[in-house]
């Protein structure tokens, strides 16, 4: 690597080196950080879900789900796309928030002291939408919530830019973070094929976007004052998600016609299957049944 190779002698001492902040020892940072917010927002949306619907320790309910903003491919694919970002601020059970939370806590915190406020944000909404994307587009029929589309691109970036970044810090440490990464994704991934209710398609699509962000920004732009080249990959990122929004929609246009399968409602962490029956709004209205996962 470049930086061992300039600690051997091997490159003039002047010589630039792409090596990307130290995680975990940024000065000048706020304890109030944005992935902190971030939690607090998830949590304080679910406390006010539950003081509006059944109670804190109530599950809510498909309705109060749909209501306030889930990913359901009939109203996405029907211009609502603003539920491929409101979507990951939902939860299905006190478990389902609980779990997230905690890892958007530790990975969230890792993550913003490597790339910054802004790319870290910016990494969080692709990763997103390329799982609500991912999940709407295999499965248009199912109502998906959950943060762990964002947390898996937070995992993912941090996976392409510990492989293929160059860091100060020994490379036995970096090693050690990426091989606790890959066994966190790999872990979940096979817990979710287990679980039929768990939406690994959200998991895969968010986890593809952040490595693809975290591949680039490691090689192109480590350097927080590498704002131009990051604006190009974030963009980048963005327009490929409006791409393949676009081509879902003409290809799932049947959606909106009433040609769908009975639907899933589905989150991203739990871990069990309940049958509910709820009704959706107008573009399906047939009863429809509710896994949580």
């Amino acid at each position: 690597m470049q930086h061992e190779a300039a600690q051997r002698g091997e490159l003039p001492e002047d010589a630039p080196q792409p090596v990307i902040t130290r995680p975990w020892q940024r000065s000048g940072v706020s304890s109030v950080s944005l992935s902190r917010a971030l939690v607090g927002i998830n949590i304080a949306v679910y406390i006010v879900m539950g003081l509006v619907g059944g109670g804190l320790f109530s599950d809510p309910s498909p309705q109060q789900l749909v209501g306030s903003g889930a990913n359901f491919g009939p109203l996405t694919f029907n211009g609502e796309w603003w539920r491929l970002i409101t979507y990951a601020f939902l939860h299905g059970s006190l478990l389902h928030i609980a779990f997230n939370m905690w890892c958007l806590w530790d990975i969230g915190a890792l993550c913003e002291s490597l790339y910054g406020t802004f790319t870290f944000g910016a990494i969080y909404f692709v990763s997103a939408v390329a799982g609500g994307l991912a999940s709407t587009g295999l499965h248009p029929g199912r109502l998906s919530v959950g943060a762990s589309g964002a947390i898996f691109g937070l995992a993912g970036a941090l996976i392409g830019s510990f492989y293929l970044g160059e860091f100060t810090l020994p490379k036995a440490v970096i090693q050690a973070q990426l091989r606790s990464l890959i066994f966190f994704v790999g872990f979940n991934i096979i817990i979710g094929m287990g679980a039929g209710s768990t939406d690994n398609f959200c998991h895969l699509g968010g986890l593809l976007a952040g490595m693809f962000c975290g591949a680039l920004i490691a090689r192109f732009a480590p350097s927080e004052n590498n704002v131009r080249a990051r604006l190009v990959i974030i963009g980048v990122a963005a327009l490929t998600l409006a791409a393949i929004t676009y081509s879902l929609e003409r290809s799932r246009s049947y959606i909106l016609r009433g040609r769908l399968s009975p639907p899933v409602v589905e989150t991203h962490a739990g871990r069990r299957l309940v049958q509910i029956s709820f009704a959706v709004p107008e573009q399906c209205r047939k009863r429809r049944g509710t896994a949580l996962g």
